[in-house]
């Protein structure tokens, strides 16, 4: 049977702390491995501060996050209001091979998602934006 876990955050960076707290506290519950939070807690943590920096032209808005834990699969859904912006076609291609001193700032948040889920898809439906990942749970 699935356990949900839904919260409405502002895309305020004090939000975070929070965030993270009450994912760990469901991934306990649910008994998570530990690989298996450390990666929804990274990707968590770059595709929310993502939209609180680039998501708004604006104040405050909401994210909508929720977190589906089954028996095999556990499945992030994050929604907001912000720019339309699809990760898997709008982010581009971090330089990771060029020296550190010469990279740009940020951009690995995307590929890192990429790397460390096993499904990600977007959709933009009534301005908004809804962005799916998932991740197999394994011992």
């Amino acid at each position: 049977m699935s356990e949900i876990l839904k919260l409405t955050v502002l895309t305020d960076r004090e939000e975070l702390d929070g965030i993270t707290e009450a994912v760990e506290a469901f991934a306990e519950s649910q008994e998570w491995p530990p690989d298996l939070l450390f990666r929804i807690n990274l990707v968590l943590e770059e595709l929310v501060l993502n939209i609180m920096d680039y998501g708004h032209d604006d104040n405050e808005h909401h994210i909508e996050i929720c977190l589906t834990s089954a028996e095999d699969l556990v499945t992030l859904h994050i929604e907001d209001g912000g720019h339309a912006f699809d990760p898997m076609t709008d982010a581009p291609e971090p330089d990771v091979d060029g020296p550190i001193e010469s990279r740009s700032i940020g951009g690995l948040g995307v590929m890192l998602a990429r790397e460390m889920m096993d499904e990600m898809a977007y959709r933009r439906e009534n301005g908004r934006n809804y962005l799916t990942l998932s991740r197999r749970r394994t011992a």
